[in-house]
Formats: structure tokens, sequence, C-alpha cells
């Protein structure tokens, strides 16, 4: 009896973006960042509350931001008001500014018990991990979302680098400012991640050009 050929059957793959909002993740309003600090303040969590206004003040990408060192923000016992570091993704150099409120958070936390002979500002707890993972920073910013009743799937690390450069761009129109301030290389990469209309942002840059 001739044997009968069957069609191979492929087994169907759950697609890795089901049940998932992708795309540019949200920026966080003030009143939410504000939210955030007050519930950090009152859990009594100075490394939270130290790392999650350096990330809004200084609109890092996450590989960047968990790489910080002491030396990078503070200098003789003093937390630096405007600092320098060298981007992973483009290796050049982005500044930015750090807000009295955060110097004040930032300087609570080094001089805490945990920070004793540390090199990075946000250390790990393994020793294999001088300082903590862009993964932990990310269920870090997971939990911080939830605790003020937002939608994790709509946010991420991202949003907080996002978060200041989306309140600059409306108040002053200066596209190159916030490129500046993003470290972004191209004017095309600010557009793009601030969801703005291209030739409205192309003429803004060339009005406010430096």
């Amino acid at each position: 009896m001739p044997r009968v050929q069957l069609p191979t059957v492929t087994p169907k793959r759950r697609a890795w973006n089901k049940g998932r909002i992708i795309g540019q993740k949200r920026p966080l309003l003030p009143k939410q960042v504000w939210a955030i600090r007050a519930r950090l303040e009152l859990a009594g969590n100075p490394r939270g509350l130290a790392l999650f206004n350096v990330a809004i003040d200084s609109k890092l990408r996450g590989c960047d931001l968990v790489k910080l060192t002491m030396t990078d923000l503070v200098k003789d016992d003093r937390v630096r008001d405007r600092v320098s570091v060298i981007q992973s993704k483009t290796k050049r150099p982005v500044r930015f500014e750090l807000s009295e409120n955060t110097r004040e958070t930032v300087l609570t936390w080094i001089r805490s018990p945990e920070m004793l002979a540390c090199l990075f500002l946000f250390p790990g707890r393994f020793h294999d991990r001088p300082h903590i993972s862009t993964r932990q920073y990310g269920r870090l910013v997971r939990d911080w979302v939830t605790s003020i009743g937002l939608e994790p799937s709509g946010y991420g690390t991202h949003s907080l680098r996002r978060t200041k450069a989306a309140e600059i761009y409306p108040k002053t129109g200066n596209l190159r400012a916030v490129q500046l301030l993003l470290g972004h290389t191209k004017v095309d990469s600010t557009v793009r991640y601030l969801g703005v209309e291209l030739e409205d942002a192309l003429s803004i840059a060339e009005r406010n050009d430096i």
C-alpha cells in the first residue's frame, strides 16, 4: 500500500509582540513625576529616589545611566551642578544639569552606609556586577509606574529619558537645544524621538541654529 506524504505542518509561534504595546514609550507627566517621587520618599528609598531624579535630569539612556560613577557626579564631597559623560552609543560627550532637589537626593544616597567605598553611583548587589544592570533598571521603572496606577506596558526606561525633553520642546520650540540635551547626532533622531512633524521641526531648527 503506497505511503501518503502528508504536508509538513509548521507549528505557529506566538508573536513576540502579542499583547504588548510597541513603539515609543510615553514620557511621564509632571504630576506623575511628583507622584513617584512622593512614593519613594514615603518608602524611605534613597537609592530609588536618587536614581529616579538623576534619570529625569540627565536624560541618559539606561546603559549610560547605570554606569555613572561617583567621580562623574561628585567632587570634593559635593555633587556637581553640571555633568559631562561619554555616551556608549555615539562615543560623544553629552552634558546635563542636576537640579537642587536631585543634588540633595544624590548626596543623601552617597552618604548612606551601602555606598561605603563604592565606585559606581548605583552599585549592583552581586560581586560579579559592579553596577545595576539595565534589566534591573527596567524592572525598577516598571515598579515605579505601576505604583501610581499606570499601565507598565506603556512605559519604560526611555520614558524617563524623554520626560524632560517632552516638557522643554513645547515650551521653547528649540529643537536644537533638545537635540544637544539628548545627545543625538542628527536632528532627525530628535524629531522621531519627540514625535513632532518633520517640516515644523526643521523650520524651528533653522530659526534656532547655534
